[in-house]
């Protein structure tokens, strides 16, 4: 990526990026182009279609790297976009239905003049298409015209890298670029929140949706939540010698957003008792004085969960001023810190079969292993999926056999930060 363009990426006019192949090195130039001709060849016949050229998009995945459930009562998070991708090969038609082509799943049509939201759509990627549609119109914008897409993710689905906010602003910039609207990546990432809370039917945060539009590193503020403070952070983990990874442990969080909405009701039923909307306005001071009556109304587990919150909401900007002094052992300490309460206070590691605590299993091994050198944590919203980890790249090898003896082959996947978010590439 062309070094003048990654210093300016976040102080360039807030619009979603156009990227040339060129920009990128030559492997990944060479790889992306074949993944994009791939997908070419999966769109639909143009029948229907207006013929024009075929535009290209791209949207990451991301990682929590701080601030665990903190996002959803305006609390502060650190995280970043990864190089694993979706990508979208889109092509214009000249009325208002979308089609969606996609390995793994079947092919998928809707008219977006209807912008309802639709309980037998709930859960599924044509939630989000018609949300975003419904988000444009309580915004009083015309709706763009339809378009047939084709998909490829390399972003697993219930792995805790955030399908779901990659794939909501991958049809955001579509939407942006056939609509012509404009928005900033940062509009688009609330229109995505938008739709997955009222269309899709999880009651998510903003910050997956934050990481995936404005890429690379930042520190975000919820404070205002329609008005998020966004600070961009660089540090490059691989010059210290560290691997950051994910280790998937064969469990899958798709079906568990009851146990993850339990987490966001249970902090605002704490709130609403200390008398705020969100438990950004509640301190410390404020559960102990209330200790009695939170165990009382709300229940010990909602206690722990807003002991969890404030605390965590903290780790961010500590984490943040740590790699700013490049102080990587005081970072490592604030991640196992951050795990920890995760475990015993929000409690979001198991669910379900208490035979089955995959989380849980990989969390020890790596703390077994990795000690004071790395550090290890849930990683997202918890309940199965992965774990995040700091491996020493001394102990890589040793990590990865040890991972995948007990979790199977390619349970290990390293992720490397992608300087950018959710763009349209010109080939």
């Amino acid at each position: 990526m062309d070094k003048e363009y990654m210093s300016n990426i976040h102080t360039r006019p807030q619009k979603i990026p156009l990227l040339t192949i060129a920009e990128l090195s030559k492997n990944e130039a060479n790889r992306l182009a074949a993944r994009f001709a791939r997908l070419a060849s999966k769109l639909p016949p143009t029948e229907g279609s207006v013929p024009q050229e075929l535009h290209y998009y791209s949207s990451p995945g991301r990682t929590e790297l701080g601030g665990n459930h903190t996002d959803h009562n305006n609390g502060c998070v650190l995280a970043a976009s990864v190089d694993i991708d979706m990508l979208a090969v889109v092509r214009a038609r000249n009325d208002s239905i979308v089609t969606l082509t996609s390995s793994g799943y079947a092919p998928l049509s809707l008219d977006m003049a209807d912008t309802g939201a639709r309980q037998d759509e709930r859960g599924s990627p044509a939630a989000i298409i018609r949300g975003l549609a419904g988000w444009l119109s309580r915004k009083g914008a015309s709706l763009p015209k339809g378009f047939d897409i084709a998909v490829d993710s390399e972003v697993p689905s219930g792995s805790g890298l955030s399908s779901s906010a990659a794939f909501e602003l991958l049809i955001a910039a579509i939407f942006d670029d056939i609509g012509n609207y404009g928005f900033s990546p940062v509009e688009w990432a609330i229109a995505g929140q938008f739709a997955e809370n009222e269309y899709f039917g999880k009651p998510c945060g903003l910050m997956d949706q934050l990481a995936c539009a404005v890429g690379g590193i930042v520190s975000i503020d919820f404070a205002e939540p329609q008005r998020p403070k966004i600070e961009t952070v660089s540090y490059d983990f691989a010059a210290h010698d560290l691997v950051l990874a994910i280790v998937n442990t064969g469990s899958n969080h798709e079906d568990l957003t009851r146990e993850y909405a339990s987490i966001p009701q249970e902090m605002k039923s704490v709130a609403a008792l200390c008398e705020a909307r969100t438990l950004d306005r509640v301190t410390k001071s404020d559960l102990l004085a209330r200790t009695p009556e939170i165990r009382a109304r709300c229940g010990d587990r909602a206690f722990l969960r807003a002991w969890h919150f404030v605390h965590e909401t903290r780790r961010p900007g500590q984490m943040q001023r740590a790699l700013a002094r490049d102080d990587i052992a005081a970072y490592l300490s604030l991640v196992r810190e951050s795990g920890r309460s995760s475990w015993m206070y929000l409690q979001n590691i198991q669910a379900g079969d208490p035979r089955r605590q995959s989380l849980a299993l990989a969390l020890a091994l790596s703390e077994d292993l990795l000690g004071d050198e790395g550090a290890w944590r849930v990683h997202g919203g918890g309940f199965a999926g992965t774990v995040q980890v700091y491996i020493p790249k001394s102990k890589f090898h040793e990590f990865l056999e040890r991972m995948e003896t007990v979790f199977g082959q390619d349970s290990v996947r390293r992720l490397n930060i992608r300087p950018y978010g959710v763009c349209r590439f010109l080939m």
